[in-house]
């Protein structure tokens, strides 16, 4: 599905990946990301955010952490992070980005709390009272005083499995007063997430249920007296989708697969963001009328159905051929993807092979290497990392 947008929107990575894998400057098993893309796209997700009063976080895990993908987003505008995890924290800021939000969508674990202080976050998120309590102790130890946002939830709100937590929306106003009694911290918003989730049906995004538990929170707490109250509306988030956050009262958005043009709304709407990321593997052997293609990373983020798998493969820029491929199922461990070839291909072990996924690299074991120059046509490897943001040993 994102193969073709790339070769329709952004034939050059596609070009770019072949010839800096077959010079050996880019390795098999990597996310090759157009860093001149991810800033343009970051621009774009800035200025509109900025138009409309809104403030942006940049969601870094689908693209491993990567430090020049992290330093791109910084110069296109957004400086700050939202860390899925204490990983993903150290991370970018490693990379030189501002903490904007932790503790959202995984709490902090106990034994962290020190360390997620001590890494400053603008904003952090507590499901309950105990968690509450711990970011607190930690944010006093150090001589801080912590904005802490409320995760909320109702009865009717949209949750991905395992996701599900957060105070009783009802008791909103209880909560706020709760965590502003507590020494290092203070009640600073809400949170939830999804805000947005993408409808096939429509061919779009729709607000969820969990955006209007925020707008009647958000209200309970204003009756209350409570107005400088900030409000955190993750999911789906694009440029084209702020607007719709912003007239349901979100002060904070949190793009991610925006930044590579690589969310569900991007597959089937020509969006203002660029698509900036393609998988590269390579030819391991021949089998049986199938070419076998080294795995890795090999995860394809299920938000979107199931679609037919296809794969560019060759040795030249722009002379590769479309084949079908099939991928291993989540059950089993990607060593290889395969590639159906037609009759009479000419395919050779070493020949590169491009895949468009809607990734997710931090769950994976893949490489990222962000490439710059791809527009100018003089593209370079700015460095090849593991999925925690460390520089991989290559070459080797």
């Amino acid at each position: 599905m994102f193969l073709d947008l790339l070769r329709r929107r952004n034939p050059a990575l596609l070009d770019a990946a072949v010839e800096l894998h077959q010079r050996g400057e880019l390795p098999a098993n990597t996310f090759a990301i157009d860093l001149d893309a991810v800033r343009a796209n970051a621009a774009a997700l800035s200025t509109e955010a900025r138009r409309l009063g809104v403030t942006p976080f940049a969601m870094t895990k689908q693209m491993g952490r990567n430090p020049d993908f992290c330093r791109a987003v910084v110069a296109g505008g957004i400086a700050a992070s939202v860390a899925v995890d204490m990983d993903d924290a150290r991370a970018t800021v490693r990379a030189g980005m501002q903490l904007g939000h932790l503790g959202h969508l995984v709490q902090v674990p106990r034994a962290e709390t020190a360390a997620a202080a001590a890494l400053q976050p603008h904003n952090w998120t507590v499901f309950d009272d105990t968690k509450a309590a711990a970011a607190a102790r930690a944010a006093a130890e150090q001589g801080r005083d912590q904005r802490l946002l409320a995760r909320i939830q109702a009865p009717g709100d949209e949750f991905y499995s395992g996701h599900e937590g957060g105070f009783a929306a009802d008791d909103v106003v209880q909560v706020a007063d709760r965590l502003d009694g507590l020494a290092g911290a203070h009640f600073a918003g809400l949170t939830t997430f999804p805000a947005l989730l993408f409808d096939a049906e429509r061919r779009g995004v729709r607000p969820t249920r969990n955006l209007a538990t925020l707008e009647a929170a958000a209200k309970r707490l204003a009756d209350a007296g409570r107005t400088d109250v900030a409000i955190n509306g993750p999911g789906t988030t694009s440029t084209a989708a702020l607007a719709t956050l912003a007239a349901a009262g979100v002060t904070q958005a949190e793009p991610g697969h925006a930044l590579t043009g690589t969310t569900p709304w991007h597959a089937v709407t020509d969006l203002v963001e660029l698509p900036a990321v393609c998988y590269v593997s390579e030819v391991s052997h021949l089998h049986d009328g199938r070419a076998y293609c080294f795995g890795g990373g090999m995860y394809v983020d299920p938000v979107i159905s199931a679609y037919p798998v296809r794969a560019l493969v060759g040795r030249e820029p722009g002379g590769t051929a479309t084949v079908p491929a099939t991928l291993p199922p989540p059950s089993a461990i990607d060593y290889y993807g395969q590639l159906h070839l037609p009759d009479g291909a000419r395919v050779t072990p070493g020949d590169t092979v491009l895949f468009g996924f809607r990734a997710q690299a931090f769950v994976t074991r893949a490489h990222t290497a962000g490439i710059a120059g791809v527009g100018s046509g003089r593209p370079r490897v700015a460095g090849v990392y593991a999925v925690d943001g460390r520089r991989a040993e290559w070459p080797a």
